[in-house]
């Protein structure tokens, strides 16, 4: 009998029907392509921008090296565990997150950083802008076909609809910041939380708290697994030995090791973690500066946000952290002779659009995405960090119910959540 799994982009196969799990040889032109214009991009950021830059760009390069491979995912993620009760993908974040609250706690404690810069997590607001704005996000990320991170490596690799789903994120993150004002001023919100600096307890207590935290989320999953027997995720394609390095696929908890180190490196390089979607409202707005809109008179762009609208986008570190998890992600696919556009239709489209825009209207009201929000703000040690997870998962229960009207798979099991 043929053994049942979830694949890693969250639907069932049956493994008889794909047999063949290995790579493809190298696609060595497209390699040769991707190497050149990272070089290009290197050469051009040293002559016009400071070093950071050309260290963020290598970052970010390896970042979309780990995030392809892996195939390491947050929208499939949520959607096995809230489909089928799946955790695997769920315990590989608390590795990753555990490994960077380990990293991150005397790095913040102390202020260590590369280039003397000042170092400062992710610690926002609790309230209802970080509620709704995850919510959303999480609805927008099952129908969009990725996360913000999840968008960037599928656009490397080639995912045609992907590029659908960045330009409307970019679309909704310009209107996001539009309203922005509104839902921080007008309506309910709180503090930021610090469990580190807000509560007393210190780095040191924080990351107790925070270990202990994670270890009982990995053991719901278990839990749940157990209750539920869901399939096992499908094996992506691979090879063996030292050319899995270059090749691929790794370990989820490989990666998610790898991720929580790459994180590091970000914060004592440019003074912050790593975020995503700030660049996307930056190219956005220019965009919409260019066509006559007087975006600086918003209120997202007062204050600190007003230097990075005035300069060039490739001033900003979040743009060039952008840029090279892309191009990472191609030179991966390229190397294991996996990149290729793939076909859209009618309804993966109007997906595309309206998770798209319901990503970037999301993450600027949540001041951050499941990145800079999730990763970056749990990893911070920020309440607001692990209400947008669980807020996230509740867009996502719902839009179990929605993927299928745009023709989009659901996981299934004996224990179906229906």
């Amino acid at each position: 009998m043929a053994q049942t799994y979830v694949h890693s982009a969250g639907a069932q196969e049956d493994v008889e029907k794909r047999p063949d799990t290995g790579l493809k040889p190298p696609q060595m032109k497209l390699i040769i392509g991707g190497l050149t214009a990272a070089a290009v991009l290197a050469v051009y950021l040293l002559l016009t921008q400071e070093a950071t830059h050309s260290v963020l760009l290598l970052l970010g390069l390896l970042l979309g090296y780990t995030l392809f491979h892996a195939r390491f995912g947050f929208t499939s993620a949520f959607r096995r565990f809230m489909s089928v009760g799946n955790g695997q993908a769920i315990r590989s974040h608390m590795v990753m997150l555990a490994a960077a609250v380990t990293l991150f706690a005397p790095i913040l404690a102390f202020g260590i950083s590369f280039f003397d810069v000042e170092v400062s997590g992710y610690v926002f607001p609790v309230g209802t802008s970080l509620l709704v704005g995850a919510f959303l996000f999480g609805i927008g990320m099952q129908l969009g076909g990725g996360c913000a991170s999840g968008t960037l490596f599928a656009v490397g690799a080639g995912r045609t609809v992907m590029f659908i789903t960045l330009l409307f994120f970019i679309i909704g993150s310009v209107i996001g910041a539009a309203h922005l004002p509104f839902w921080t001023d007008e309506m309910p919100n709180g503090p930021a939380v610090s469990l580190a600096e807000t509560t007393g307890f210190g780095f040191g207590g924080a990351w107790l708290i925070s270990i202990v935290l994670f270890g009982i989320i990995a053991w719901i999953t278990l839990v749940v697994e157990r209750k539920r027997k869901p399939p096992k995720m499908a094996p992506v394609p691979s090879t063996s030995g030292w050319k899995r390095m270059l090749r691929g696929s790794w370990p989820l908890f490989a990666a998610a090791i790898v991720l929580a180190v790459l994180n590091a490196l970000t914060l004592m390089t440019r003074g912050e973690p790593w975020g995503v979607t700030f660049a996307f409202a930056l190219w956005g707005s220019h965009a919409a500066d260019f066509l006559g809109f007087d975006v600086a008179s918003w209120g997202f762009w007062q204050g600190d946000n007003a230097a990075a609208l005035e300069a060039s986008v490739f001033a900003d570190t979040t743009t060039v952290l952008n840029l090279g998890v892309i191009i990472g992600a191609f030179l991966a696919s390229a190397a294991g002779g996996l990149f290729n556009f793939s076909s859209i239709n009618g309804k993966n489209v109007a997906a595309a659009v309206i998770g798209g825009l319901l990503m970037g209207y999301g993450a600027r009201l949540a001041f951050g995405c499941n990145i800079g929000a999730y990763f970056g703000g749990i990893a911070s040690f920020s309440l607001h960090g692990y209400i947008w997870g669980v807020m996230a998962l509740l867009g996502t229960f719902l839009a179990l119910y929605l993927r299928p009207l745009f023709g989009l798979s659901v996981p299934k099991s004996k224990d179906s959540f229906c």
